[in-house]
């Protein structure tokens, strides 16, 4: 159900029913790229059934799923074609294109093969809980996020959101796990981990099924590298990459997790995945956050930001505590 998991805080003074939600994706359903389009981007169902709500509640958790369609077209094969317009207006004037043609040649040549070219299709799911005021995006990067986000925000009226941070830095903590073994409680450390330098030669160290409890690794924590990710699992249920951007990512279910619970019908699996998934990590998400010293509330220190006067503010506004994430529009690459 979820693999990669980038954790945002909802304000409290958004409120909002599945009905509202349902209405406003509603206005940028998804469509499969036209034949001279280049990119599709809407909203989907979750279940992947055609004509099905664009927001699945289950157990008072909200799931949406955002697709995207591309047409594949080869920039060498683009400019094969932009070479043979080319040549044929330079053999029928005598003399060859210049830039500004040249460029409108190889617009002209993108619409002729587009039709041609094959679609791939790619999607990020989001989920919304909103008794946690969380909302977690399925995405493999943060900029993939980010970019959920600005269409979120755009989509529902009056949401407001911000990256989850925490008291303490995620690699701070998690070299200090590394240093003495004791992870927080419920959480263990499993055989993987990236370590890396701070200096200007960028040195990285890869730990793979690997013990990690061992005087090496000690010492490249002593040496000034840091962690950037580490494998962990909490309460035998639910294994994990974590990240020194906060990231949740490689996110595997154990057989723990699965105790007690029936195999699903083809036609309810989709309830039961969903159910597992979030209600296992609605819970480990918190204890997560607890074990990084508690949240950052920023939210409430940007409301006392804004009734400082006018001069402190801005001195307040410059310090690093005060920066918050910002979206960024959504590019033509390809999504993770």
């Amino acid at each position: 159900m979820f693999k990669n998991l980038m954790v945002y805080r909802i304000a409290a003074e958004w409120q909002a029913t599945v009905e509202q939600i349902e209405e406003s994706l509603a206005k940028s359903v998804f469509v499969e790229c036209g034949a001279t389009q280049a990119q599709s981007l809407g909203w989907t169902s979750p279940r992947g059934i055609p004509h099905a709500p664009l927001v699945e509640d289950i157990g008072g958790h909200w799931l949406l799923k955002l697709m995207l369609e591309q047409r594949v077209l080869p920039g060498s094969v683009v400019r094969k074609r932009t070479d043979e317009l080319a040549a044929r207006i330079e053999q029928e004037t005598g003399r060859k294109p210049g830039k500004k043609q040249t460029k409108d040649l190889k617009e002209q040549a993108t619409l002729e093969l587009l039709p041609q070219a094959f679609t791939k299709q790619s999607s990020i799911r989001v989920w919304i809980a909103p008794a946690q005021q969380l909302l977690m995006i399925d995405a493999g990067s943060a900029s993939r996020a980010e970019e959920v986000v600005t269409l979120l925000v755009k989509a529902l009226d009056g949401l407001n959101l911000h990256l989850v941070q925490t008291a303490e830095s995620p690699a701070v903590c998690m070299a200090a796990w590394l240093m003495d073994g004791v992870p927080p409680e419920g959480f263990s450390i499993d055989r993987e981990c990236e370590l890396k330098s701070g200096d200007e030669m960028k040195s990285v160290v890869r730990y793979a099924r690997h013990s990690l409890d061992i005087e090496e690794v000690r010492q490249h924590l002593q040496s000034g590298k840091a962690p950037t990710r580490l494998a962990m699992s909490w309460k035998d249920r639910v294994s994990f990459m974590l990240t020194d951007t906060l990231q949740i990512k490689k996110i595997s279910f154990l057989d723990l997790a699965f105790e007690g619970r029936d195999t699903p019908e083809k036609d309810e699996a989709f309830d039961a995945d969903a159910a597992l998934a979030t209600g296992e990590l609605c819970k480990l998400i918190p204890e997560l956050i607890d074990g990084l010293g508690g949240e950052h509330d920023f939210f409430a220190a940007g409301a006392a930001l804004a009734a400082l006067p006018a001069a402190e503010s801005m001195s307040a506004s410059a310090s690093p505590a005060s920066n918050a994430s910002t979206a960024t529009p959504l590019e033509t690459a390809p999504w993770d």
